[in-house]
């Protein structure tokens, strides 16, 4: 695996003798970043723990979102900036929202050791390109029983952004309010939005082609009939 370049710990000109604080402090911090890469502590999915990612040449903090691993191989990710905060990488302000990030691109939990890995170290801003797609959001209509079980009638997406998706979540309620209970005899349907599942991407109608309350009547029509 290629490893960023190590960055420059250089000490302080002073005579020989014991270190002085702050040299002690910078050979803290490099023996802190080799134990680092050397034993990265695994991240298993399913934990809700900030991980280092590889961005090209750099390592990144990247939040994973929760509920939303697919399998082995890619989740959801949020690039954050090492401190923990959404604070400027470099000179411009980006929030990339979620991105689907391949796991083989996970070093392993985030390690404040990273951080002069990161673009934000080098004074950099993050890449147009950070080469993660964006991991898009989706609205799900659900037909449920009074004991709260039930089934999806509707899948939407994707959506871009989450507040396209709650938009279209929040129409499709406003179309049933007064008639939830009555749409489909002995459930009550309801839309909300949720992550956009990536493995059943087939199950889902594009809101972007046909508007989403055509779909919602047309999918009640076919429960009707059928």
């Amino acid at each position: 695996m290629k490893r960023p370049a190590f960055p420059r710990f250089r000490r302080c000109g002073h005579a020989p003798g014991a270190l002085t604080p702050k040299d002690q402090a910078a050979v803290d911090a490099f023996r802190a970043l080799l134990a680092a890469l050397r034993d990265p502590q695994p991240w298993t999915p399913g934990l809700c723990q900030d991980v280092a990612v590889r961005v090209g040449a750099f390592v990144e903090r990247a939040h994973i979102r929760p509920g939303d691993d697919h399998g082995p191989d890619i989740t959801a990710v949020a690039l954050q900036h090492p401190g923990g905060s959404n604070a400027p990488h470099g000179e411009r302000y980006r929030v990339l929202g979620w991105l689907r990030c391949e796991t083989d691109k996970i070093l392993g939990v985030w390690n404040p050791a990273y951080e002069p890995f990161t673009h934000a170290a080098a004074g950099r801003d993050l890449p147009d390109d950070v080469g993660m797609a964006p991991a898009n959001y989706g609205v799900h209509v659900k037909a449920r029983r009074p004991d709260n079980t039930g089934y999806l009638l509707l899948r939407l997406g994707p959506y871009s952004q989450t507040w396209l998706a709650t938009h279209d979540a929040d129409r499709l309620n406003t179309e049933l309010a007064g008639k939830a209970a009555t749409v489909l005899p002995g459930f009550t349907v309801v839309a909300k939005g949720a992550p956009f599942d990536f493995s059943d991407h087939e199950l889902y109608d594009d809101p972007y082609k046909t508007d989403a309350t055509v779909l919602l009547a047309a999918a009640i029509a076919r429960e009707v009939s059928a």
